[in-house]
């Protein structure tokens, strides 16, 4: 039996039995590995950033079909379909829409006027209390050890700073992997973990095996924080691929960055003057050039290239620092009861100390 106070706000919020949530990771977390996480007592979310409306409608139905426990769906706030995608969630009985850029004021206010649990994710302070006065119901908060677009500032400052600035539940990434994580986590005011890397590397990811044995094989230094997969700080693992991108010219990375733009608008169909709505507000928002803007191409095409083709040599994969803490594949229900007993533990020993 779990301790009683690993039941926090944040499972009353999204009706789970764990303070547990798994991140949105695109083209990795699809129906086989939100359903598990969900089915398991977490929350599991869908990611929908490299998906078209339909695609995520199906998605969305085929995650249904296989758990009746509350899921989440990670969607991009600047997506021009945006509120179309909202209303699909509501319509569709999910209960959460995360974000993985801040949703703007109207966008909070359609989620929660249609029912939805809306928890952005943040990298700062400020936009933890900006979010929280615009009506979001949590926060995510990754610190600069998290796999994908990070900051820079670790957990252990960044979430302290969150949970004293807001009133809302603050779920903490960014380097959690165990019972010992979601107890630390619980001591700093938080109200549960997100983990990404971790429910990578599970038996029901639906990573390929030749891909997850190049997660299992790198240390704790075999990441890296580069900005030359789109142009934003990006946590990869440090590969030959990555290197070679890093010591390329600009021109080089430009043409190639070009090459993938055309690829994603075949995959996605996105039209174009979407995609260049999409990079006018993307360059206003993040403050990027335009040849930044363009480099963003580079992410759903690169990470696809390993995640779902299995080709680790042509791809770039996203991941946090806690990789090399990790050395199993377990299922989210073995990892769930393993967090939560390891935890409980913990809490148990610290009560009688």
């Amino acid at each position: 039996m779990s301790h009683p106070s690993l039941h926090t706000r944040a499972c009353d919020l999204f009706g789970v039995r764990h303070p547990v949530v798994q991140t949105g990771m695109g083209w990795v977390s699809g129906p086989r590995l939100t359903s598990a996480t969900s089915n398991a007592g977490g929350l599991g979310i869908l990611a929908s950033a490299t998906m078209t409306y339909d695609e995520l409608e199906a998605a969305i139905r085929e995650t249904r079909s296989r758990t009746s426990s509350p899921i989440g769906v990670n969607l991009r706030a600047d997506a021009p379909d945006a509120a179309k995608r909202i209303d699909l969630l509501a319509r569709e009985g999910v209960a959460v829409a995360s974000f993985a850029l801040a949703p703007k004021q109207d966008l909070i206010r359609r989620c929660k006027d249609l029912g939805l649990v809306v928890v952005p994710s943040i990298g700062a302070r400020r936009h933890a209390e900006k979010v929280a006065d615009w009506g979001a119901d949590a926060v995510i908060v990754q610190g600069g050890e998290g796999g994908g677009h990070t900051g820079q500032v670790p957990t252990t400052v960044l979430l302290p700073q969150v949970v004293d600035a807001v009133d809302i539940p603050v779920i903490a990434a960014g380097g959690f992997f165990d019972g010992r994580g979601l107890v630390a986590a619980l001591a700093y005011g938080a109200a549960g973990i997100a983990m990404g890397t971790r429910f990578l590397l599970t038996s029901d990811s639906a990573v390929s095996e030749a891909v997850k044995s190049v997660y299992l094989g790198k240390g704790v230094t075999d990441t890296v924080v580069t900005r030359e997969v789109d142009g934003m700080p990006h946590r990869v693992l440090r590969t030959d691929l990555v290197d070679a991108l890093e010591r390329s010219r600009a021109a080089g990375r430009l043409v190639r960055s070009g090459r993938n733009a055309v690829a994603f608008q075949k995959l996605s169909g996105t039209p174009w003057r979407d995609i260049v709505r999409e990079g006018l507000a993307m360059k206003k928002s993040a403050e990027l050039s335009w040849s930044q803007v363009l480099m963003a191409a580079n992410t759903p095409m690169l990470l696809k290239a390993a995640m779902v083709d299995g080709r680790p040599d042509l791809g770039v994969m996203a991941s946090g620092q806690v990789v090399g803490l990790l050395d199993d594949l377990p299922s989210c229900a073995e990892l769930l009861e393993r967090i939560t007993a390891d935890a409980t533990a913990v809490l148990e020993r610290l009560t009688h100390a």
